[in-house]
């Protein structure tokens, strides 16, 4: 039985100082206000963030758009109390982003961008230091660390996820996240050095 089940078939009322498990308690009940509502609170920065996993915006928007269809079907099975929303939208996002791309086949992730035209159009810092990463030493060096240590290098620092939402999204307690996390930091200063 869902835990929103009473409102099953009249929708608490929302607005947008709502917060976002009342949000899913109402789309779980059919309501598209707070569908839209959730989308205007958490689509950009998923974007955003998806966006730096994939340089096809195509796969990008159409993970993101398959994430609030997959909300609106399961907004019933989130729990409050099992973690905050955005960890939960942002699994759901991953999670949607590898089917997108999977469902494309052979397809190169990047095929059909001309790589100096988007460089030239992203000016920000975060962005320089991002494609820095992935042609650099650093990309090397996080390349060698163990599937575990990178894991949580990608989510806290290019993710920029906090600890709990990387909990959330690996499946391990908060104190891994911190303590691979310090394992990894001193790995990649030690191969950088």
């Amino acid at each position: 039985m869902s835990l929103f089940s009473p409102w099953r078939r009249d929708p608490p009322p929302v607005t947008a100082e709502s917060d976002d498990a009342e949000l899913i308690a109402a789309i779980a009940a059919e309501s598209m206000a707070a569908l839209r509502i959730l989308h205007r609170r958490h689509a950009p920065w998923l974007r955003a963030r998806l966006a730096r996993r994939c340089a096809d915006l195509d796969a990008v928007d159409d993970a993101l758009q398959d994430t609030f269809m997959a909300v609106w079907r399961s907004a019933a099975r989130f729990s409050p109390t099992g973690g905050d929303a955005a960890g939960w939208l942002w699994t759901i996002a991953m999670r949607r982003l590898v089917s997108v791309l999977r469902g494309r086949g052979a397809r190169w992730i990047g095929q059909g961008h001309d790589l100096d035209e988007a460089r030239s159009t992203v000016e920000s810092a975060e962005d320089l230091v991002l494609v820095r990463v992935e042609h650099g030493d650093l990309d090397a060096a996080i390349r060698r660390l163990t599937p575990e240590l990178r894991a949580v290098i990608q989510a806290t620092v290019l993710d920029g996820l906090t600890v709990r939402e990387a909990a959330r999204l690996l499946g391990i307690p908060e104190g891994t996240v911190k303590t691979r996390a310090m394992r990894a930091r001193a790995r990649l200063r030690k191969d950088l050095a």
